[in-house]
Parts: C-alpha cells; structure tokens; sequence
C-alpha cells in the first residue's frame, strides 16, 4: 500500500496534493490527520502548517483475482477470473480451461476450499471486510437449484412421517439456502446443529 505525508497550508489542499501525487480519488484513500495548522492571529501570519499522512485503502479484489488465477494455475488449469460487484458481495466466475470440473470437485468441496483461501487473501489487509464468492460452469447456480429440490422433498417426508430429517453436513452459504427455501411453510422449522465443518440442517415439524 502506498502512503505519504504531505504539509500544506491547510489539510484539504495536503489532501489535494496527495491524491494528485498518489492518483487516487478520495474514497480510495485513508487519511490521518498530523498537524492542524493554524493561520495566526486574525488569519495572518501563518505559524504552522498543515501535515498529514495519506493511505492507500488496500483493495480486496484485485489481490483475490491474482491469488485465485495463480493457484489454478499450479493446480494444472489455466484460467481467467471475472468480476461482479454485488451489494452485498463480489462474485469471482472462473473461466477457460478445459477441466474446471478438478476445480469445483466432489460436491463443490474444492470451490469450497479455493472460496475460503480466496476470502483470506482478500481481507488479509482490507479495512472493509469483502464477501467473496467463487463459482465455475455455473456450479453455484446448478447446485442452489438442487438443495432447494431436496429441502422440498424432505420438508414433504416429515409432514408424512411426522419425525424430523438430519440433512448432510454443509456450508454456511448451502445451509442458508435450505433454511431460505423453507422459512414460509408454517408447518415446518428449520434449525443448524453441530459444530463446523460439519453442521447440519435439521427440518422438523413446527
């Protein structure tokens, strides 16, 4: 991360000084405040300056995004990552390669494991948390699809049965989709149990 200490005569134009010497706009940037500076008596005769030390934000994409097509790449599979922006994430979709299935794996456990070590990477010096979600050949989308077809079908087995289901052990992102699918039955009630990696999803009736 870059970072400079700039005086002036007053902080903003320190801060203006610095953006230029850094070429970074405002909200990409820290700023810590070392010396007011004042103007004296009446605002004549200027007795300090101004001085402050300016911080580049660290960017949590861009250190992903090279991590991620870097690992790949030892992995044997030449890829390409792109980008989107969500509100509440960033989505990374791997492209290329003639074999992504080695990198989505049984049941998307080594998406899972690239997800988790990406997320790392990303907020290792971020001052604002990231949310990074890693999908490849639309795996993410094909699998949602079928957990919320299984917590159906279970939810249908314990109205029948009247005795509770104990689902796999899944991730947070995968037990948040079973618990989403089913929150408007009123018959039924979803919970997590255990401890990770292996917390369940249990559906019972209400």
């Amino acid at each position: 991360m870059k970072s400079i200490e700039i005086t002036a005569n007053s902080v903003e134009e320190a801060i203006k000084q610095a953006l230029d010497q850094l070429k970074l706009e405002r909200e990409q940037i820290g700023i810590e405040i070392l010396e007011e500076g004042n103007k004296g008596f009446l605002g004549f005769f200027r007795t300090k300056q101004a001085r402050v030390r300016v911080t580049e934000k660290a960017d949590a994409v861009f250190p992903a995004k090279d991590f991620l097509e870097e690992i790949t790449r030892r992995m044997g599979v030449k890829t390409n990552v792109q980008i989107q922006e969500e509100d509440e994430y960033i989505k990374m979709t791997i492209n290329g390669g003639n074999n992504l299935g080695v990198l989505i794996g049984r049941r998307g456990e080594t998406l899972d494991a690239l997800q988790y070590l990406t997320n790392l990477v990303a907020n290792k010096h971020s001052q604002e948390r990231k949310r990074i979600i890693i999908d490849a050949e639309g795996y993410r989308k094909r699998r949602e699809e079928t957990l919320i077809r299984l917590a159906a079908r279970m939810a249908d087995r314990v109205k029948r049965t009247g005795h509770r289901v104990v689902l796999e052990p899944m991730n947070p992102q995968e037990r948040r989709i079973i618990h989403t699918a089913l929150q408007n039955d009123l018959s039924i009630q979803t919970l997590s149990e255990g401890e990770e990696p292996f917390r369940k999803v249990v559906i019972s009736l209400r």
